[in-house]
């Protein structure tokens, strides 16, 4: 069997539009609730809970799509988030499930709202984040749901993150240290007014810089008694505590030595953890509750009997956590949606997210590892074409974003596409991404374009030598960091790659480092810490940027660009684009005008992807 084999996925089944997405049983257990397209546009549908045949569309955007939204807890109200052509601005938006009625609930230009809390024990109220005041700084409000009322109950005294217990109280925040550090600052209960904060204030807890990715609160026990941190001071990986307030005690609960805890489950009454997952090739589920074991295995146990090896997601938004949505993600296939009925031990089928790749023939993400040259060992995930013999082939080293981030086991429609066209696809998790670990990940600190670029470059050594791909013919792509990185690629090493794809990267980190949304200046310390300091490493931050390096551009660049984004903005794509036109160097440029960081709607993503194609058809073969 051969590539040639195997029928081509055309672009509007992988990147158009789902068929169902997000699905969640409302709290009262009456409702099955979902997006799904209505006219074209992903927007938010709702159907009985045993009657999904019935469901109807309840919001009716005709913009950019829904992708978040949520129940409330007065068992009729919607909530969803939507922004203008992706610039982040988010406001909240409310149905009523009963009479139909929907609004704007924050109508202010300019301004980005933020979900902090909701929950059963306040069904009437919903605290919102506004940086309503200050561009830089998002206060505390409470919009009652009855009257649509927004009150501030705190204004934010510094904080980036804050810290709200199960009623609804602001207990305290996070602060960023001038030196990438964190300061949590956290109170004993109290009513509504702004809480203690850094002005003078002794921190509950001082997170050394190392740390600070992988140490944070997540949440209060009902009682308010004990809070629950994952916290990676003292150890190589995030671990989960749990904190006597009282006394300060902790007792730890589970940890891995190499591992970050990537998800705790809680029980929705008492907030007690019931699990935590670890990331690692495969996840790996490490249970507190021996109940919600019984629970995960039965679904497991469901799964194999219908042939189905997937990981296991788990939302429990039913308030009497009778039924619970259960997403298994396969990784050759779309992901597969059931509800599990408790009480009676069954999984019932509800759909995919996309039918039509039913009839397709996928890939599985496989797991790779290898020594970096300079002994660190790295992992990452090759998708081989189906079908092919893996020997020399045409590969694209597909990066991730972030860079705090990693790629995990997953239905990855990059992965899908490139994999249908014959080629292999590499995804690093190079040093600096998330959940190895600390070390691993300060290894990263201000390595852009150094050593996190090197273990690409190892990576790809490390396949060629085992034969799988051709060594003259590797691509490289990426979005965000991602995007980044191939800039690097054509810049630095254009030996290795044939050619390179970059979407919302970064061409200059000082002018990166410069600009952004008013609310990110927050997180400034840490992007100097981890990528550099525009005054003391000014000259380092220039060398490590692909607009320096232009000159030595020789093979074809595609550079892609939201005119919208806020987070790497359009003069990142425009600066590098100007520059390979002055020396007459080979590229494309794709502007979207009503994007932002990243693609959202469906025929973007498909003319993106059109061009994307054609590309590496015309450069790799």
């Amino acid at each position: 069997m051969t590539t040639e084999a195997v029928p081509l996925i055309p672009h509007s089944v992988l990147f158009g539009n789902p068929s169902y997405l997000v699905p969640e049983i409302s709290p009262d257990g009456t409702r099955l609730v979902y997006l799904a397209p209505d006219d074209g546009v992903l927007n938010v549908w709702t159907a009985p809970v045993d009657r999904p045949e019935e469901a109807r569309p309840v919001t009716h955007d005709r913009g950019r799509g829904i992708r978040t939204y949520g129940l409330c807890h007065d068992d009729r109200t919607l909530f969803y988030l939507r922004d203008r052509d992706g610039d982040e601005s988010w406001r909240v938006h409310l149905v009523d499930l009963v009479t139909g009625r929907e609004r704007c609930a924050t109508p202010f230009d300019g301004v980005q709202a933020r979900v902090l809390a909701h929950n059963r024990w306040h069904p009437t109220t919903l605290l919102i984040g506004l940086n309503k005041d200050r561009p830089g700084l998002h206060d505390v409000y409470a919009l009652d749901l009855e009257t649509d009322r927004l009150t501030k109950v705190a204004e934010n005294p510094g904080y980036v993150s804050w810290i709200v217990d199960t009623d609804l109280r602001v207990r305290g925040g996070t602060v960023m240290k001038p030196d990438g550090g964190l300061s949590v600052f956290l109170d004993p209960p109290q009513g509504p007014g702004a809480p203690g904060g850094p002005d003078g204030a002794t921190p509950w807890l001082d997170v050394p810089y190392e740390d600070a990715i992988g140490t944070r609160v997540v949440g209060f026990s009902r009682d308010g008694a004990t809070c629950h941190l994952l916290s990676s001071i003292g150890a190589n990986a995030g671990r989960l505590f749990a904190v006597d307030l009282a006394t300060g005690r902790r007792t730890l609960l589970a940890e891995d030595p190499v591992y970050d805890v990537k998800q705790v489950e809680f029980d929705p009454l008492t907030r007690r953890p019931q699990a935590v997952l670890f990331a690692k090739d495969r996840d790996e589920w490490v249970f507190l509750d021996e109940e919600f074991g019984k629970d995960l295995g039965r679904i497991r146990g469901e799964l194999a009997l219908l042939s189905v090896d997937g990981e296991v997601y788990l939302d429990r938004t039913d308030r009497g956590d009778r039924l619970w949505t259960v997403s298994v993600v396969t990784g050759a296939g779309p992901v597969l949606y059931y509800v599990y009925d408790r009480p009676a031990g069954a999984l019932r089928y509800l759909f995919s997210h996309q039918r039509e790749l039913e009839a397709y023939t996928l890939a599985r993400m496989e797991p790779f590892a290898f020594a970096a040259r300079d002994g660190v060992t790295v992992h990452g995930y090759v998708t081989w074409p189906p079908g092919a013999e893996r020997t020399g082939l045409p590969a694209v080293v597909n990066v991730h974003g972030g860079p705090w981030a990693r790629h995990t086991f997953a239905f990855d429609e990059e992965a899908q596409l490139l994999a249908n066209r014959g080629y292999a696809c590499i995804q690093v998790n190079f040093r600096g991404s998330t959940g190895y670990g600390k070390r691993f990940r300060n290894l990263g600190a201000k390595q852009w374009g150094a050593a996190m670029q090197t273990d690409l470059l190892d990576a790809v050594a490390h396949l060629v030598e085992g034969g799988g791909i051709d060594p003259a013919r590797i691509a490289i792509m990426g979005c965000s960091y991602g995007g980044y990185a191939a800039l690097v690629g054509a810049a630095f090493t254009p030996e290795v790659f044939t050619c390179a794809i970059d979407l919302c990267g970064p061409s200059n980190l000082l002018t990166l480092l410069a600009a952004g949304a008013p609310y990110r200046t927050a997180l400034r310390s840490f992007m100097h810490a981890q990528v550099g300091d525009p005054e003391t490493d000014r000259v380092m931050l220039w060398e490590r940027s692909p607009l320096s390096r232009v000159d030595a551009i020789r093979i074809p660049v595609l550079v892609v660009q939201g005119a919208n984004d806020v987070r790497v903005p359009q003069a990142e794509a425009e600066q590098i684009v100007a520059a390979l036109a002055a020396k007459e160097l080979p590229h494309e440029y794709l502007l979207f005008p009503d994007e932002g960081h990243g693609l959202a709607r469906p025929a973007n993503r498909q003319a993106y992807y059109a061009a994307v194609e054609r590309f590496l058809a015309e450069h790799l073969g």
